[in-house]
């Protein structure tokens, strides 16, 4: 007993490293916060990391719980006590910890609103007479598919941050009404809005996102939500010290889709600021714009936690050092989620397109820039599960969900994609890397017609264990003129082989600091469910650029009626990518997902499969592929769809039984991909519905009819792809919510005469009772339909539920890392 004393007292007096020491401080605050704090309430997550003015209230000091309790202890307890106060869940039990992983249920828990629920004016959006939406009905996951965020258990309270340098007054606005605001910028100076608008730059010029946009008569489309960091719109340079900018507001129908998803509520400009009302003094008081001017963040009538999107200096230094070299540029991004990967490779993409032959360097790109973007998971210019080869040859000025595909010749075009069928490549890396060289190949031929075309290449966060050796190989094989590495903290088993294949390939790497956002009010996963809800939503009509939003539920749009059987046959094959299914299962695991409509272009794509895509063997059957490729090329001049693919897709196709679904199948044990040289993706779709009695599909797609023709004209079959995506659940539940906006439109407008009814109602007459009635209990009896899907309940309970609902969406989360173990992000957890 003696020496196991001993031992014991050298151990603790031994020194430690500065990790468990950390780790021994964190276990000992964490017990005196047990103790000081009833069982009944809920940890406190971390507040945001940058400064922020705080309001007078936030600032008083709080006397200690008393003894050795530490100040971090007090703060915690203060703003948890001020958060149950106002949201009151005191009641509420302890769950587990909202950082460790869960899993999401295939059941969606919609509570329902009360009939008579009054509407509240603060939760007022642009122009839609839409408002008090409190019947929150999609619940934040309380993590992400990989573990890398988590909702904060309290928004806490809102914290003053600035935002407009500029103050609007009658020496700087130029001339203002309902629709339009014209200002002047001083030089570093700046202004935020909040919303999305027409930008028109008159005199000067202003820095956007990256972009420097001089004088011209062009007008750029900026989308602003509060989802991300709001742009700002800085004067670089002006005539007699200050630019000039017209901002005009736009009406594309993005809010609408408000009325079919919950997560496009609250996104968006809300009541007028003091600085609105300052340039509509001549307006009528009803009048509102698509947009707001921000002062600082506590402006915004919806209480949200507004940012700006500012660069870091070594940030700004690496964009215009990249940028010198011109139509040379060949540059990876990559690094750890969530360090700025999407950000900066945008910012680089806008400073790219942007500079004028009269500006820093003689440089004018007039050939646009190659946006190679290989993240499947949060792609920038298509939906989930692809990656893409792009020509832009405008700047961006929006997150990915306001530009969820690329139709048009004056923003660009989608030169070819592949669908991974994954959101993370990890699921197939051999298919991944031949999708990514089939892409490069695509980009040296886009060369020949734009040889001052640079490239910028979007690698994803998947940067350890495999996804480290693809992005080395990738490294050592495309011939780059730059790596650019988003994190500061390593790890050094990232950095260093990193550093080895980039001095192999003798290209210089650039290490820069990560900048993330430190609260966010949407998940990864809620992310992509709306650019998936914008991809379907979104049409480009042809009399005008921008595109345009429509708030009609997917099951009130014209489905594609198509044949996959018969003589009429329009789909040759479908394959279920992952582990081999029963062909009696592929009625229940096709309808109701989202599928790949892919264009088989030579018999190479599922012959040459047999032998299984590899890292090692990629190049040794070039010469041959290339030969028969050639004669298959020959064989398809002049030929329709029904010749020569037929007999080759047919070969691999076996029917089920009961559907007579033509079930596509190559390999052993799983189904080997299509060869990416030899088929291309067109676009997703939703299987909305199977007839077996016509033997036909009901396909909803935004993919235009001409691009499917064309595939047909040269001979290409098409193949539907069923991959690991995520469920459509957005699309289950618009119906519901769909109802409740008609149901609330109506009530508001029966309110609405209610209050204006005067003695001239008499003669013009208001809606008479019985009608008020009847339509009110159609409305009633629609919400009821839509309510009994699959997949989602309607909770009737407006109690507990509902109100732990309501918090949960109003929650912001908080980005964490896992950089390498034994860091600081990993010690959070």
């Amino acid at each position: 007993m003696k020496r196991k004393a001993e031992k014991q007292q050298a151990a603790s007096s031994a020194p430690v490293s500065a990790f468990a020491a950390r780790k021994a401080r964190r276990q000992k605050f964490q017990a005196a916060v047990a103790v000081a704090i009833p069982v009944q309430t809920e940890l406190v997550q971390e507040p945001p990391s940058k400064k922020a003015r705080r309001t007078p209230e936030a600032a008083v000091p709080t006397p200690p719980f008393g003894g050795e309790t530490n100040t971090r202890t007090t703060r915690s307890s203060k703003r948890k006590t001020e958060s149950l106060k106002a949201s009151g869940t005191t009641e509420r039990k302890q769950t587990t910890s909202s950082a460790e992983p869960s899993e999401q249920l295939p059941v969606r828990s919609l509570p329902r609103e009360p009939e008579n629920q009054p509407s509240e004016a603060e939760e007022t959006e642009e122009q839609s007479p839409i408002v008090g939406e409190n019947d929150v009905g999609i619940t934040p996951a309380r993590d992400d598919t990989d573990g890398y965020e988590s909702p904060a258990d309290t928004a806490g309270p809102v914290q003053e941050f600035p935002l407009s340098k500029t103050r609007l007054n009658k020496n700087n606005i130029v001339y203002s009404d309902e629709h339009t605001l014209c200002v002047r910028i001083k030089e570093k100076m700046s202004i935020v809005l909040l919303g999305h608008y027409d930008l028109w730059v008159k005199r000067g010029v202003v820095s956007v996102m990256g972009a420097k946009l001089h004088p011209s008569p062009r007008l750029y489309r900026v989308y602003a939500p509060s989802t991300h960091s709001l742009p700002v719109i800085k004067c670089v340079s002006g005539v007699d010290g200050a630019a000039e900018i017209e901002v005009k507001s736009c009406h594309s129908g993005i809010y609408r889709l408000r009325g079919l998803s919950p997560l496009y509520r609250r996104i968006w400009n809300g009541k007028n600021t003091s600085a609105d009302k300052i340039t509509l003094k001549n307006a009528p008081s009803s009048a509102k714009r698509t947009f707001s001017v921000l002062y600082t963040s506590a402006d915004d009538s919806l209480k949200r936690h507004l940012r700006p999107l500012h660069l870091e200096k070594q940030w700004s230094s690496a964009i215009k050092s990249l940028s010198q070299r011109g139509g040379r540029l060949k540059a990876l991004i990559c690094g750890p989620k969530a360090s700025g990967k999407s950000t900066f490779s945008r910012y680089l993409l806008n400073h790219l397109l942007s500079p004028a032959p009269q500006t820093e360097t003689n440089y004018c790109n007039t050939d646009g820039v190659a946006f190679l973007d290989l993240d499947p998971g949060q792609p920038e210019f298509s939906p989930m599960g692809q990656i893409s080869l792009a020509h832009i040859r405008s700047p961006v000025f929006g997150p990915p969900f306001s530009h969820p595909s690329l139709h048009s010749s004056q923003e660009g075009t989608i030169i070819r994609s592949h669908h991974i069928g994954a959101t993370s490549p990890k699921e197939d890396p051999d298919h991944y890397v031949l999708a990514t060289m089939d892409l490069m190949d695509r980009y040296r031929a886009l060369l020949a017609s734009y040889p001052q075309c640079p490239l910028i290449i979007n690698y994803p966060g998947w940067i350890f264990g495999l996804g480290l050796e693809v992005a080395t190989w990738l490294i050592r094989s495309l011939g780059l003129s730059d790596v650019v590495y988003m994190s500061e903290k390593g790890p050094t088993e990232v950095v260093v082989p990193l550093s080895q294949a980039a001095e192999e390939a003798m290209t210089p790497l650039t290490i820069l600091p990560s900048q993330p956002t430190d609260f966010v009010s949407r998940s990864s996963a809620q992310l992509r469910s709306m650019q998936m809800q914008s991809y379907f939503h979104m049409t480009r009509p042809t009399e005008i650029s921008n595109p345009l939003w429509l708030e009609k539920p997917i099951s009130r749009t014209k489905p594609f009626h198509v044949h996959y059987a018969g003589p009429k046959q329009g789909i040759r094959g479908i394959m279920v990518m992952g582990s081999q299914i029963d062909p009696d299962l592929l009625r229940e695991v096709l309808e109701g997902a989202i599928v790949a409509v892919v264009a088989v272009e030579s018999p190479k794509a599922i012959l040459g499969q047999n032998e299984g895509p590899s890292l090692s063997n990629r190049h040794s059957n070039d010469d041959a592929d290339a030969n028969m490729e050639d004669s298959t090329d020959t064989r398809m001049e002049g030929i329709t769809s029904h010749d020569p693919l037929n007999p080759f897709i047919d070969a691999n196709v076996a029917r089920t039984p009961n559907e007579n679904l033509p079930h596509l199948f190559v390999g052993s044990g799983s189904s080997n991909p299509l060869d990416p040289k030899a088929s291309r993706c067109l676009g997703l779709a939703l299987v909305r519905c199977i007839d077996v009695s016509s033997q036909r599909l009901e396909l909803v797609t935004p993919i235009a009819g001409s691009a499917i023709r064309d595939a047909l004209e040269q001979g290409h079959g098409i193949v539907l792809v069923r991959g690991q995506l995520d469920n459509p659940n957005w699309a289950i539940s618009e119906d519901y919510y769909a109802a409740r906006t008609e149901e609330r439109r109506h009530r508001e407008s029966i309110e609405k005469l209610k209050k204006n009814e005067t003695t001239s109602d008499n003669e013009h007459g208001v809606l008479p009772a019985e009608q008020e009635v009847r339509v009110s209990a159609m409305l009633r009896d629609r919400i009821r339909r839509v309510s009994k899907v699959p997949w989602m309940t309607v909770i009737e309970d407006n109690s507990s539920q509902q109100r732990e609902a309501v918090q949960r969406e109003k929650s912001l989360w908080k980005l964490r890392k896992k950089a390498y173990p034994g860091s600081d992000s990993e010690g959070d957890w």
